[in-house]
């Protein structure tokens, strides 16, 4: 009989517990402009639920040893967490004038621009793209840290992108919510499991909070308005303060589509023979599939770039073809394919100012692939792709010949 009461007393609570909930959702499905005031007095409720739980939390936590003061492992958010500062971020967008796109463009800007395929069908809300391993697939519940996380979160539903935030990095919450600053100036230090003394951070003692802030929603303003509303005004802006995104789009994730950016990019990659993986990364992108993707959109930004008081690019670029002729390694990473196309194009490129009189280059780019390509592999696959249609391609080939004693002669015979 017992058993029976305490299994009925659960099921009672379950069903109450579930009534108040779908009232609370019914409650905000059915806010029209009208009822705003419930919406915005529910949501305001449960912003201040969360933000409690984040102030008891601190912005950092630490404890000491010895006069050193340690950092505490990362600590995980909630989903409640993401959504809270999801919904900030939605006002402050439309505050800025963003314009929310389709779910079909937004889908198709993700993958062109992340890699990354959005399933309309799955009830997932948000996807996590993880700067550090672009085909890490997995959610993150940590924090940016800069060493272990740094990634971006892909909202679904609204249709715009987001890094976490707690909520003091998007509002003045003590502004907003005075009735909760009390809470704030009432944490102690507690111990951890050892008996140390863990001492919390809070966000009201950050000087830098304010000016944080601001940039936090800069940040996420300028992003969505460049990427999604294609705003050159934002793009500029983000190229001077947002240097670390704006590289990755292009080295990471191998968004070409844009020649501004690529251009600013490759200005700011450094031409170094001495480290030729830093141009691999602007040269082609391998994706999560194992597929490569080549910048062919380079060159065209290359011949904007190369003047006769700047010729050190040529030097750069011949060995950078060498490298790519002659490092094994490259030839696991790309294809025969690929790597025939790329060198092709690479070749060509560099010839052209052999016989521009302003340079007069001597790099003798086009009988690299001749002399090093000892199996004639590559020179036969360029062939049968007819040359990849580059203008005068087979005519500057032949013509090449008239230097190859010199190129043998360069290499040691």
């Amino acid at each position: 009989m017992k058993t029976k009461i305490t299994i009925s007393l659960y099921l009672l609570l379950s069903m109450m517990h579930i009534a108040c909930q779908n009232k609370k959702e019914d409650l905000i499905k059915n806010s029209d402009s009208d009822d705003s005031q419930t919406k915005s007095i529910i949501e305001n409720n449960y912003m201040e639920k969360i933000l409690v739980e984040q102030l008891n939390r601190g912005q950092k936590k630490s404890f000491g040893e010895l006069g050193l003061d340690i950092p505490v492992a990362n600590e995980k958010f909630e989903i409640s967490d993401l959504e809270v500062a999801v919904e900030i971020g939605k006002k402050k967008l439309i505050a800025q004038g963003y314009k929310f796109i389709a779910a079909d463009k937004f889908s198709f800007k993700i993958k062109e621009i992340f890699g990354r395929t959005i399933d309309l069908n799955s009830d997932k809300k948000f996807l996590y793209v993880n700067y550090f391993d672009k085909c890490d697939k997995n959610f993150n519940y940590y924090p940016y840290d800069g060493t272990d996380y740094n990634g971006t979160y892909i909202v679904k539903k609204e249709c715009f992108i987001t890094d976490f935030y707690f909520i003091p990095e998007l509002i003045d919450y003590q502004k907003e919510f005075p009735q909760i600053v009390k809470i704030e100036n009432s944490i102690i230090a507690t111990r951890n499991e050892g008996g140390e003394v863990i001492n919390t951070k809070l966000w009201k003692d950050d000087k830098t909070l304010n000016e944080e802030r601001k940039k936090n929603i800069k940040i996420l303003v300028a992003r969505n308005m460049y990427l999604f509303n294609d705003s050159r005004a934002h793009f500029k802006w983000l190229i001077l303060n947002d240097e670390y995104f704006m590289q990755s789009l292009v080295t990471t994730f191998g968004y070409y589509e844009d020649k501004e950016l690529l251009k600013w990019v490759v200005e700011n990659t450094k031409f170094d023979s001495n480290n030729p993986k830093e141009l691999d990364k602007i040269f082609w992108n391998k994706k999560c599939d194992g597929t490569v993707k080549l910048n062919l959109e380079i060159f065209p930004v290359l011949k904007e770039i190369i003047t006769p008081n700047d010729p050190n690019y040529l030097k750069v670029l011949k060995e950078y073809t060498m490298y790519l002729l002659e490092d094994k390694s490259k030839r696991n990473e790309l294809s025969v394919q690929d790597r025939a196309k790329l060198l092709a194009y690479l070749v060509y490129f560099g010839e052209q100012y052999r016989y521009d009189e302003n340079y007069n280059d001597q790099s003798f780019f086009m009988q690299r692939i001749e002399i090093f390509d000892l199996e004639d592999v590559l020179s036969k696959e360029i062939e049968r792709n007819n040359f990849y249609n580059l203008p005068n391609y087979s005519r500057l080939y032949k013509k090449s010949n008239e230097y190859h004693d010199k190129l043998i002669d360069e290499n040691g015979g």
